[in-house]
């Protein structure tokens, strides 16, 4: 009779899956060969450890700050701006990983190594973290085909996306990881309270790390409201379990890394005040409405979530009516035309129309396509539900990506779910008739279509054709979307300039960031908007004639000019004003109270500013 139990039970005990349909394994088997491919492609040719993005280097420095003894709760960067410093709005949570693998990588290597290796492995570990949801997701919804067809387009965005290559240690990666968490666990099929749950701990981490991510976060709170105003009581559990872990991991990271004295703080550009109460008590209005007795009439509930987010809006305006606008609103006109206008992440689509039209389709058609998809198929009843889901947070990143470029990467990445979909479905379609050349040739061009790449290629060829070469960065989907780090930065100059003993530098604000990485200077402006007057005091030394720059620079207690003739910036200062400091530079017309220290070839031109002359 046991044996007979026993293999009663073997017989009810339900079947492991096979490798091919199991996410977790098959995530890691992908995201492994895209290591391995990231590797292969960009390390032989490296030049150096840190990714091309200026908030690259100045994570670094922010990571070595940090090590050096910094405070936890002090995010201020003394060695940029004016005396006091600059306090940054970055989130320590980033800092705290990419610190403990320098930290545990320098027990047995040197400073450098140990942050070449951190730096390197930092961006790697966060693939599979980006493309197990996608699996998992497209495989609740379509099953394994949609599966291996979503991480295989989740690997082309980890390869072609700058936030994941070595050395990218910006919080965009960790943000894009997030972002995929909430969609994929959104469109869970079931509602599980764990997937909603994971959701809501994710709109509170993404939050946390950059206020750029509350019209997401906000899209992805509606949409768990309309669905426990659509369904009630099937949808109750899992909408408490969204707005309990939304409360909760919202309050952590808030009390973990915001100081005491910062409390009743309200800053729009990182975690304070204004988005801990609102999301805090957003997820606890959401928890407590979903748990209200006599509910079951859909127009009663209606009724409450009106009610919740009219008392979230008049809060919004009570608590931090500043954050209803733009973060930028404030920003200096002068600064808005001579920074601000040259940062492509920072423009609108018709400025990309007019000024980089080859990159519109690599910035912008994989999303019109997903939105497209995503209402035809609410349109015709199949899976309705999710498809509106993911349309609602795919729309919300497009709509910004056509104010301000940055919100291609989002777009195109949550994309990546219903495109999954849908070519799964023509892929079933070809099969089921081999002979049907229109049925090929619908999937294979949205196979194509579904890759932000082939859209940048296209724009390439379009604009150059194949007169020039066409390298690996064409299909990396940075197209400029970031400010790359100064021209001059990393020649013979910065090393003249870190030979000297500390002092105040004023450089073009691209090159800010290397010169704290690679200096003990303090320097007067870096590419950042707290930073405003700094960057103000240092345009006004370029562009005022030299007698008047001498005031500034002694103002600002400037000790080293490092003039960068090739910089975009000074470029434009020196064509503003041929009469200004910059311009007369470039003509080699040196003023008294400089001292030029010595030549080097090409690059920085290093002056020290005379005393007293």
């Amino acid at each position: 009779m046991t044996h007979a139990m026993a293999g009663s039970r073997q017989e009810n005990r339900p079947s492991r899956l096979p490798i091919s349909s199991r996410p977790l394994l098959l995530a890691g088997l992908y995201a492994l060969v895209t290591i391995l491919a990231l590797l292969a492609f960009f390390i032989p040719s490296a030049t150096d450890y840190v990714g091309r993005d200026n908030d690259d280097v100045m994570r670094l420095v922010q990571v070595r700050d940090l090590l050096g003894g910094q405070g936890w709760f002090d995010l201020t960067q003394y060695r940029l701006g004016l005396e006091d410093g600059t306090p940054m709005h970055w989130s320590r949570l980033v800092d705290l990983p990419i610190g403990l693998l320098i930290g545990l990588g320098s027990l047995f290597l040197s400073q450098v190594q140990a942050e070449a290796v951190a730096l390197v492995i930092w961006p790697l570990l966060l693939i599979p973290l980006l493309i197990y949801p996608i699996g998992l997701a497209a495989r609740w919804l379509a099953g394994p085909v949609a599966m291996h067809v979503g991480l295989g387009l989740g690997c082309l965005f980890a390869f072609t996306c700058i936030r994941f290559h070595p050395g990218s240690i910006d919080h965009h990666n960790v943000q894009l990881v997030l972002a995929i968490w909430v969609a994929a666990m959104l469109v869970d099929p079931e509602r599980r309270q764990s997937a909603y749950a994971v959701a809501g701990a994710a709109c509170a981490l993404a939050i946390a790390i950059g206020a750029e991510t509350v019209p997401f976060v906000a899209a992805a709170c509606l949409c768990v409201s309309l669905q426990w105003i659509w369904h009630g009581a099937p949808m109750a559990a899992a909408a408490r379990a969204f707005g309990v872990a939304l409360t909760l991991t919202i309050s952590l990271v808030f009390f973990l890394t915001v100081p005491p004295q910062a409390y009743g703080v309200v800053t729009c550009d990182s975690l304070s005040l204004g988005f801990y109460a609102l999301s805090a008590m957003g997820g606890l209005l959401l928890t407590v409405a979903s748990s209200l007795p006599r509910t079951d009439i859909r127009a009663v509930r209606l009724g409450i979530g009106a009610g919740v987010g009219a008392v979230l809006l008049a809060s919004a305006v009570v608590i931090a009516p500043q954050c209803l606008a733009s973060p930028l609103a404030g920003l200096d006109p002068m600064l808005v035309e001579l920074w601000l206008s040259a940062v492509t992440e920072a423009q609108s689509f018709r400025d990309l129309v007019q000024g980089q039209p080859q990159g519109v389709g690599g910035f912008y058609a994989v999303g019109l396509l997903a939105i497209a998809v995503c209402l035809f198929r609410a349109i015709q009843g199949d899976d309705r539900e999710p498809h509106l889901v993911l349309l609602v947070l795919i729309g919300v990143n497009w709509a910004i990506a056509l104010v301000q470029v940055r919100g291609f990467f989002f777009a195109n990445l949550l994309a990546i779910l219903p495109l999954s979909l849908l070519i799964s479905d023509l892929r079933r379609g070809s099969q089921a008739e081999p002979e049907n050349a229109n049925a090929a040739f619908a999937y294979v061009v949205t196979v194509l279509a579904a890759v932000p790449a082939v859209w940048a290629l296209a724009g390439v060829l379009v604009a150059k054709g194949l007169e020039e070469p066409i390298g690996i960065e064409t299909i990396t989907q940075d197209s400029g979307a970031r400010p790359e780090r100064g021209e001059c930065a990393t020649d013979g100059g910065i090393v003249q300039l870190a030979g000297q003993s500390s002092g105040v530098v004023v450089a073009p604000s691209n090159s800010g960031a290397e010169i704290l990485r690679f200096t003990n200077h303090r320097v007067l402006t870096a590419p950042y908007h707290r930073n405003q007057a700094g960057m103000l005091t240092e345009l006004h030394i370029g562009l005022a004639p030299p007698d008047e720059a001498r005031a500034f620079l002694d103002g600002a207690g400037v000790t080293y000019v490092a003039f960068c003739a090739s910089d975009p910036q000074t470029r434009s200062l020196v064509g503003m004003k041929p009469d200004g400091f910059y311009a007369a530079l470039s003509r080699g017309e040196v003023p008294a109270y400089l001292q030029p220290l010595g030549e080097t070839d090409g690059g920085f031109r290093i002056y020290r500013v005379i005393a007293g002359s």
